[in-house]
This record gives C-alpha cells, sequence and structure tokens, in this order.
C-alpha cells in the first residue's frame, strides 16, 4: 500500500510508505494531526510485496517494482501504465537460465521479484531489474513502459542469483559525449564464480546493442569488477556482501554495505562471527578496479554501540548544519540508520541510531590510508580476503584528494572505524529507513520505522 496525504504528494519518497505522528527535536512523541485524506494505491493481493520506488524528478510520475509488475503512477497515484515482468518457467539452479541453454533442473512457474528500479534519464527509460533468470534486466521506456530491450544472451548479462528484492543496489554515472556507465554492487549468494559483488557495465545508447550491460573493460587478466574470491567461503560459509545504498560524488562512486568477519573476543580463543558496516569507494574512471577502497563506519553513543546499517541517504548540509560542523553548505552529508550491536544481522534489534557523517571527513580517513599503505605501512586488511596480511608495498608518489590507485596495494581495507555523529535514538521502534533534504537553511530528515510510522 502507498498513502500519500493530498498536500505531500512528493512524500512517496519516504519508501516505509505508511505515513503517522511526527517526533519534536527531543525525541518526545507530539499528537497527531487531525486526519487529512490520504491519497492512496494499493496493488493486486496476489502480487506480494512492493519492493522499490523511484520518482521522475522532472515530470514526478511514479515507478513501482512489484513482484510480475511494474507500475507507472501519476504523482496522486492513478495507474497510468501496468507492465507485466512475470512469473515465467525457471529454477534458479539454471546457469546460464534454460532461456540460452538446456537445464536439467525441473523448470516450475517462478515469480519475477523486482530487485532494482533506476531512471535512465539521459536515454529516457527505466532500468528494470528482477529475480528471473540468474537477475537479468529489462530495459522500458518510460513514456508508456514499452520494452525496449531484454539483454540475456551473454553470462555478463547474469547480474545476481540472489531473489531477494534488497540484494542489488545500482549507481548510473553519465556523460556528455559517450555512454553511460552503470555500477552495479549485489550479494552473490555463494556463487562468486558466476557473480562479480562490485563491477562496471556499459549502457549504451542502442537498448538493444550487443554491448549492454558488457563490463567497461575486460581481458585475461583484468575486469572492470571486484569478484569475492571461493576461499572465503571456507572461513565464512555463508560470507556475503549486502549493499543497502549507493551513490556518486565527485570523482567517485560509493557504496554502502553490510558484511560478516571472524573476530576474537577480548579474552577468547575462538573467534565468532558479527557483521561490519563499510563503506566502499571506486573511482568513476577506474575501469581495473584498482581504487577499490573500503572503510568501517558505525555509531556510538552513551557506551551503546550501533554498527548494524539498516539504510543511509546522501544530502548537502545546508547553512544551519554546516556551521555546527564546520563545513561548507554545499558540502556531502551521510545521514544513516544504524540498529544496536554487530551480530544479528536478520533479527536486528530494536534499538536504533540516526547518525551522520561527512563525506570529506571519510575521504580524509581513506586518503591517509592510502598514503601509509604506498610508504609501505601495514597490510591490505581486507577480511574478505583469506589472506588478511598482505603486506602494503612502498612506493614514491603523491597521493593527492582524487588518487585512483595503480596495480599494487589493491584492493585496500581501512582498519580503524569512522564514527558518525548521533543526532536522534529510537529504542522500540526500530528506524528502517530515511530520507533528508535542506528547506530554508535548514537540514530535515525523515525517518520511517519497523511498524510503519515517519518521524520528522
Amino acid at each position: 500500500l502507498i498513502m500519500l496525504p493530498a498536500m505531500w504528494k512528493w512524500t512517496c519518497l519516504v519508501s516505509h510508505l505508511l505515513l503517522s505522528t511526527t517526533v519534536s527535536p527531543l525525541g518526545r512523541q507530539q499528537p497527531p494531526h487531525p486526519k487529512r485524506p490520504f491519497i492512496t494505491f494499493t496493488g493486486e493481493q496476489a502480487e506480494g510485496n512492493f519492493n522499490h520506488l523511484v520518482v521522475d524528478e522532472r515530470t514526478g510520475h511514479i515507478y513501482l517494482g512489484a513482484v510480475n509488475r511494474i507500475y507507472k503512477l501519476s504523482s496522486d497515484l492513478k495507474v497510468l501504465v501496468t507492465h507485466e515482468t512475470g512469473p515465467d518457467d525457471d529454477n534458479p539452479k539454471c546457469y546460464p537460465p534454460r532461456i540460452v541453454q538446456t537445464c536439467n533442473e525441473p523448470l516450475m512457474p517462478t515469480n519475477n521479484i523486482n530487485k532494482m528500479l533506476l531512471i535512465d534519464y539521459k536515454e529516457n527509460r527505466l532500468i528494470a531489474c528482477g529475480s528471473l533468470y540468474q537477475g537479468i534486466c529489462k530495459l522500458l521506456r518510460l513514456d508508456d513502459l514499452f520494452k525496449l530491450g531484454e539483454p540475456f544472451h551473454k553470462k555478463e548479462h547474469y547480474l545476481s542469483g540472489v531473489n531477494e528484492s534488497g540484494s542489488v543496489f545500482g549507481v548510473i554515472v553519465s556523460y556528455s559525449n559517450m555512454d553511460d556507465k552503470l555500477f552495479i554492487a549485489t550479494a552473490v549468494d555463494g556463487k562468486p564464480e558466476y557473480f562479480p559483488t562490485i563491477s562496471s557495465r556499459k549502457l549504451t545508447k542502442n537498448s538493444e546493442a550487443d554491448g549492454m550491460f558488457a563490463y567497461v573493460f575486460h581481458d585475461e587478466f583484468v575486469a572492470s569488477m571486484i569478484k569475492i574470491p571461493s576461499d572465503t567461503f571456507t572461513i565464512i560459509p555463508d560470507f556475503d556482501i549486502y549493499y543497502i545504498y549507493g551513490f556518486s560524488s565527485g570523482n567517485f562512486v560509493y557504496f554502502l554495505t553490510l558484511q560478516p568477519e571472524m573476530i576474537s573476543p577480548p579474552g577468547s580463543t575462538t573467534k565468532e562471527q558479527v557483521y561490519t558496516s563499510k563503506l566502499v569507494r571506486l573511482c568513476k574512471e577506474d575501469t581495473a578496479f584498482n581504487s577499490y577502497v573500503e572503510v568501517p563506519i558505525g555509531c556510538e553513543k552513551n557506551g551503546v554501540e550501533y554498527r548494524l546499517l539498516q539504510a543511509a541517504y546522501l544530502s548537502k548540509a545546508g547553512a544551519i548544519l554546516a556551521r555546527s560542523l564546520g563545513v561548507g553548505p554545499e558540502d556531502d552529508i551521510l545521514f544513516t540508520v544504524f540498529s544496536k550491536g554487530q551480530k544479528r544481522k536478520m533479527k536486528s534489534l530494536d534499538e536504533s541510531a540516526l547518525c551522520i557523517f561527512v563525506l570529506k571527513n571519510i575521504n580524509d580517513r581513506i586518503k591517509d590510508r592510502l598514503q601509509s599503505c604506498y610508504r609501505g605501512e601495514g597490510t591490505l586488511d581486507l577480511a574478505w580476503l583469506k589472506v588478511k596480511d598482505i603486506p602494503c608495498s612502498s612506493a614514491l608518489l603523491t597521493i593527492d584528494d582524487n588518487f585512483c590507485g595503480l596495480d599494487m596495494n589493491a584492493p585496500l581495507g581501512v582498519s580503524s572505524m569512522v564514527r558518525g555523529l548521533p543526532i536522534f535514538t529510537e529504542d522500540r521502534d526500530r528506524m528502517t529507513s530515511v530520507i533528508a533534504y535542506v528547506y530554508k537553511n535548514h537540514s530535515l530528515a525523515f525517518v520511517g520505522t519497523k511498524s510503519g510510522k515517519l518521524k520528522k
């Protein structure tokens, strides 16, 4: 169900899509406003959940990814177009899918769960990726959802074998004089030999072009991708990198992730599995992915650790917040929601915190780490590399803010955590989504909760 108050049509951007009471700056719940008429849209009962939602910033039209459906809605939630994406005969064990070669596994009618929805403004099309056939994508015309293309003939057309709706995140990097790029990040569900966890793909102007979704660069030794080594799974059998959010800023593309690690608790001789939230950064122009760096992020308030990332959103600081943070009003700020602890990814605790990070501060920490590694200090320090003690190699070069790596000292991990600034905590109704913007120099954040309430 989507609900919109008549005056707040844009508020559908706040994804956990039920609106309720507001919260004062001190966290005291205020009485609800008198009831106002809500505009609603309800899908067919058989479809199950809505999975993703994007809004065309030029027209206000809403594109909604569901199970077996893509909807185009007007800004007042009237259905303009419906496009069917499934079900179809499939089996998740077929790789490549039976549409490419015969599969010995039994085929059965299978739902198509929408896993990613992106607007390609430059080419006026919607990229809609689903769970059928190991994760292929359709390119649909924004106007009428007419299918412009559906690449499925090459192995790079299968983006993810995971059938969960929150398993894929994409960021488009646009150019004025050449084809755009799609940076795609996905959980691999134990299939690292099939799927890179991050890659950059070609977004060709022609939706049916042979090169659509091909790797930006690929030869015998190097490609525009990061693959999790298979032997990582011998240490952590259920290892995966879960991508919560992604964005581009300046010369870089960023993904916010949650990933398991094995640690030795103080005083213990045995290791236990915990989850660590990490920010991953790549240069937009790095075709060999030598610029891959990841840094742990988290939050702490009154001695309580909040380490399980739930949601994030990139915004500007705005004049008032910028003054208190000592940054400029146009500086990028990450609004993040973490739940308490590190251990229970699937059953997060209800205690949660809203925290902010200055992106420049994270980049400064990454630059410090790059400089120390290229002085030959420390190791690559990546938990998902089985050999964690690969030493950094020394090289005489200048590393500035836009350094994009060499074919050495990569991929690279930062060991020390960057801590966010906690600005609000909730102990009972876990915060699960966040969006923010600047209004009259003030930064406003809207937070959705597990029970479907909205906090402003």
